[in-house]
Parts: structure tokens; sequence; C-alpha cells
């Protein structure tokens, strides 16, 4: 017996003054707009500027979707290419066939150039996307239902989704019979909805697990990769849409194991903590007093600096120091403990020693000792200084 028959919609696009709204293309703009803003509350969180996550979606976006669609084209060729495709199409996206393989390694590159442009070292920026890259998803499947596709199986389970025959001949409308829309027989596993769902717990348990652990070095992401493709196998399994196969399994599930298996390994191996950043040119002791002067010695067409100007780069500190630093506006010197952690984190402050060549052997020494006295992943090794810059 069906207790909750789950409707679809017969339309999913509609003219304004014209042109097209999608509704895929809505849910994909929301799920954006969602990801950035959480990126932005954890990227301030660990010391970034102001609405640097702006600065880093210009350029992770776009790849994002290019990297998707061309994942979907070399996944599924035989719809666009070939007897009986449609080479045009392949620029349809507003059709749906997005590739979440290829939006995240194309996103990646495109994150990283931004992080580069920003001088951030790329781990902080994929930690803090990471819970909010999975509430994107979970938006974007929506669209996914405005469309009816990507549903699952026949079910006889107490739920189950309506799916219309949508029209070809008027895309993005039901097909209709004597003005009733054409639905499929029987009804079938709301596959989209079970990773709407999916995805919100990955978002869930991607941001306690960071609160209470405090992950570094792209360890959150790698939770969140490994979290989803866990789900992701059980939920292509249900589905029904055309996919290539191998060995009688759907491609999806292989390419979501081979990458869960990277995922674990990197969550193993890579190991370090919480990388907080302050500007290079943080102040490092209080500004002198000015003397007592004439008031027509003051210049005062200088302009004030602004706090919430974007620094030309970061530095990585250890949380006590940025702490500090957030207090005071004043970054406090090192210490070896902190030298430790912020080389375990992924930084290089001993390049920065004013000690110099001495300092640094010194605090690298200590680096082992400190840095595994109560942090996650002290034994890190160093990073190359371009990462950061």
């Amino acid at each position: 017996m069906d207790l909750a028959a789950i409707p679809s919609p017969t339309t999913s696009v509609w003219h304004l003054l014209g042109l097209p709204v999608r509704a895929y293309a809505i849910c994909i703009v929301l799920g954006i707009v969602a990801a950035c803003l959480i990126m932005e509350y954890r990227l301030r969180s660990r010391g970034v500027a102001r609405w640097a996550s702006l600065d880093i979606a210009v350029w992770a976006v776009p790849f994002g979707i290019v990297g998707a669609r061309l994942y979907h084209l070399a996944t599924s060729p035989q719809d666009y290419f070939g007897a009986g495709g449609d080479p045009i199409r392949a620029f349809y996206i507003w059709e749906g066939g997005l590739g979440i393989w290829g939006a995240v390694l194309g996103g990646a590159v495109g994150a990283w150039l931004g992080a580069r442009q920003l001088g951030l070292p790329l781990g902080v920026v994929a930690d803090s996307l990471a819970p909010g890259l999975a509430v994107g998803q979970a938006l974007g499947r929506i669209g996914n239902w405005f469309n009816n596709e990507l549903y699952g199986k026949v079910t006889t389970l107490p739920w189950g989704l309506e799916v219309h025959d949508m029209d070809r001949s008027n895309p993005g409308h039901a097909t209709r019979i004597d003005g009733q829309a054409v639905t499929l027989p029987d009804l079938y596993h709301p596959t989209f909805l079970y990773e709407l769902l999916w995805n919100l717990g990955v978002a869930l348990l991607v941001w306690l697990a960071d609160r209470k652990y405090k992950f570094g070095r792209g360890r959150a992401f790698a939770l969140y990769v490994m979290a989803y493709t866990l789900g992701r196998v059980w939920i292509e399994m249900l589905r029904v849409d055309e996919a290539n196969h191998l060995f009688g399994i759907r491609l999806n599930v292989f390419t979501s194991i081979v990458v869960f298996i990277g995922a674990l390994i990197y969550f193993l191996v890579v190991r370090g903590p919480r990388a907080y950043v302050v500007p290079d040119d943080a102040p490092e002791t209080a500004p002198e007093p000015s003397a007592a002067s004439d008031v027509s010695q003051v210049d005062v067409t200088a302009p004030e600096p602004s706090p919430n100007a974007t620094p030309k780069g970061y530095q990585v500190v250890s949380e006590a120091r940025f702490q500090a630093y957030r207090r005071t506006g004043i970054l406090p010197p090192d210490t070896p403990a902190d030298m430790a952690e912020e080389i375990a984190a992924g930084g290089h402050p001993a390049e920065r020693d004013p000690a110099g060549p001495a300092g640094n052997g010194a605090a690298l020494l200590a680096t082992g000792k400190a840095a595994g006295a109560g942090k996650e992943g002290g034994d890190a090794e160093p990073e190359s200084r371009s990462d950061e810059r």
C-alpha cells in the first residue's frame, strides 16, 4: 500500500519576458549560493578576510561546471555523439547532465587558482568548503525532481515517486493527453530525495566532526568525500537512468569506490592541526605613541586603513597566536611550540624566523616534540611554500 506517493512537477521551465527560466538552473544557483555562504562563514572563523569566498567562487564555479559537463559527456557519449546523437545538445546543461566527480575535480582546479590569487593554502579553502558543498549538492538534486529524472527502480515501499512522461517536442513540460499530464506506470524509488537527505547528513557529519577534532590539511574535505561516496554507491545501484556499465555494474559505482579509497588513504596518511591565517603584514608590536605636535603637521589626507581590506597574502599561525591577534590586533612572537604547530598545519614560519638559520634549526628540532604533544597530525612533513602563496 502506498501511504505517501510523491508527486513530480509537470513543468520545469517557465518564460519571463520571453526568456526561459529553468528550475534546474535555479536549483544549481541556489546550491552555489548556499555553498559560498557556508564557506564564507568558515573561512572567516579561520582568519580569512571578508568575502574571500566570492573571489574563490569566481574561479571555482566556472571550472566546476565545465568539469561536471565534461565528465558527463565522457561517461555518456552515446547521447550526444555517434549514431542517433545530437552533438549540439552537449552544450545544453540546463537539460541536466552534470557529473559530480567532474565538478569536484574542475572546481578544485579553480579553487586552487583562486586560493593562489589570495595567497591562501588550498587546505584551508577545501576544509572550509566541505560541508557547504554537500548542502549545495542537496539543493541541486531538487532540480532533478523538477526534470523528472534520476529516479530509481519500481518500488512497493510505503512511499514512491510519481514520474511524468516528459514531452521531447516541448522540453520542460510533461506529455499531455486530453489536457491531462501523462505519468509512467507504477511508482519509483525517489533516488534524488535519498541523495538530497544523505547529502544533508554528510554536511552535518563533517560540520560536527570538524568542530570536535579541528581537522586540517584538507582532511575535512576528505571526510566529505568518503561520506558522500559511501551513500552514492547504494543510491547509484537503485537508479535506472541510462548509464555505461562495467561488468554489469554502473560505471559511477566503480568511480565512487575508487574515489572513496583515495579519500580514505589521504585521511589516514595526511595529518595536521587546523590552519589559522593572519595577514602577512600583521603587526608584531604595538604602534609607537605619536609625539605631541601642532595640528597643522597632521596629514588629514592620509586614508585610514580598512579593517576589512583583503591582504596581499596570508601566513599560517598557531591557534594561540591567532586568538591573540584577534583580541589585540598584534601578532605575538613565535614560540617553539607555536612554530611546531604551524609547520604541522602546513605553514612555514621557519622561513620567517628573525633568528636566522640557527633559530630555524632549533624550531625544526622542536617540531617533533611539540607537534606530537596534543595536536592532531603533529607528524606532518613541511610542504612547499608555493602552495601558500
